[in-house]
């Protein structure tokens, strides 16, 4: 059985030695870049940006429209025939006509204040798409370079063990060690192998996502850099509760929208009732051979009759939307409370758990695996508590890595639930 399980990791490796090999041939470009850097990439060239601002133009085209004026009507009539033709052939009479829609109960301005709100929540839409776009290429960015750091302990390991391996088989060949002690290099390289591919696979998707936003060739592997260091600091103790709280309310772009949403359906709703009072047309008009005498001039006003039709029906819809979008306020506003203070409790937790780690505990341990493997190589220790020190340093890595990570994270999600830069790495 034992013999059995082995043969399967002689599987795994070489289908990971594969995998590898094919990640190294479409690796042809490295981009070395910074957060700022990545940022302002990201607001030149990604697609999703570009597309989203297109409606702020489309609103904007809507406002020019509102504030034109209705086009006059001209109407010209010229005879063709008539049986009485005491007045010469049909032909000479001819009649004209001119007429002007005027709009009443100030539609026309209600329209344009309509537009204008359109405009401000099309560039709301904007900034808040903007901002949640921000807050995934940060958090890709930061997930990136933190999981690189954690896969250098693989590299490190599996360069180490493989160094091992070779000299065990040599070593085996000759009867100096037993096989057990072979198959047992040999499960614990595969295993990190195992490892060491499924973080490879998570990093590229991450870093797919990544290249996206950027608009980056798909071939390029992205090299974060990160030259900030959090150890030890107590950062949010510069920003108050209450600050991230206000600043939530001030430029959270989702909470402006609700806000908009509201003044938006009370002048719709001042304009359904505008609706119902009936514009009004006048006309001038003109008839060469008219019945009442040659070149008659008259003038004339017409306007709907509102005994039916008052728009009772869109008066009502846009009561309706109002109170809607006043629940949607208060919704939001109690969304905006709940994410800043879960969110800080979040970030207090990750900060203390960061802080309370020794900074001198990697490097000292760092420096303490090169020790165990000298003593290794000069027999000093055994072949399980080697292993043992080496599965220590990479669970202890890896897991500082991901505290690291969470408590970058855990800022990042403060500045995207205040709509604020408190916390830039």
């Amino acid at each position: 059985m034992y013999i059995k399980n082995i043969g399967i990791l002689f599987i795994w490796f070489g289908c990971l030695t594969l995998s590898q090999s094919a990640r190294a041939q479409t690796a042809t470009d490295t981009v070395s870049i910074t957060v700022k850097q990545a940022e302002d990439q990201f607001i030149k060239n990604n697609l999703s940006l570009i597309i989203n601002h297109y409606n702020i133009d489309n609103a904007s085209a809507q406002l020019i429209t509102a504030r034109l004026f209705n086009n006059p009507n001209f109407n010209f009539s010229n005879g063709i025939y008539a049986n009485n033709v005491s007045n010469g052939p049909a032909y000479n009479e001819q009649s004209y006509g001119i007429s002007q829609l005027l709009t009443t109960a100030g539609k026309r301005n209600k329209n344009i204040q309509l537009a204008k709100l359109g405009i401000t929540q099309s560039r709301y839409q904007f900034f808040d798409l903007l901002r949640t776009l921000k807050f995934t290429l940060r958090n890709d960015f930061y997930t990136i370079y933190y999981q690189q750091q954690s896969a250098k302990v693989y590299d490190e390991e599996i360069s180490s063990l493989s160094k091992t391996l070779v000299a065990y088989k040599e070593q085996y060949a000759k009867g100096n060690i037993a096989e057990k002690e072979l198959l047992r290099i040999q499960a614990q390289l595969y295993s990190l192998q195992v490892e060491y591919t499924g973080l490879i696979t998570g990093i590229d998707t991450t870093e797919s996502q990544l290249k996206l936003l950027l608009k980056l060739p798909p071939r390029t592997t992205i090299n974060p850099i990160v030259s900030s260091d959090l150890t030890g600091q107590d950062v949010l103790a510069t920003v108050s509760y209450q600050q991230l709280l206000d600043s939530a309310y001030v430029n959270r772009y989702d909470y402006k929208l609700a806000k908009v949403a509201v003044d938006y359906n009370n002048v719709n709703l001042q304009l359904q009732k505008a609706t119902a009072i009936p514009d009004v047309s006048v006309s001038l008009g003109f008839d060469k051979l008219g019945g009442y005498g040659n070149d008659y001039l008259g003038g004339g006003i017409s306007f709907d009759l509102p005994f039916f039709n008052r728009n009772q029906g869109s008066i009502k819809q846009a009561r309706i939307a109002i109170d809607q979008s006043k629940v949607q306020l208060q919704s939001q506003q109690d969304q905006v409370e709940s994410d800043v203070a879960t969110n800080y409790k979040m970030a207090l937790t990750q900060e203390k758990m960061a802080n309370s780690f020794d900074p001198k505990f990697k490097p000292e341990f760092s420096h303490l695996i090169a020790e165990v493997y000298k003593n290794y190589e000069n027999r000093n220790i055994g072949l399980l508590e080697f292993l043992d020190y080496y599965d220590t340093y990479k669970t202890n890595t890896l897991l500082i890595n991901n505290q690291l990570l969470s408590r970058v994270i855990s800022l990042e999600q403060l500045n995207y639930v205040t709509g604020t830069p408190f916390f830039n790495q």
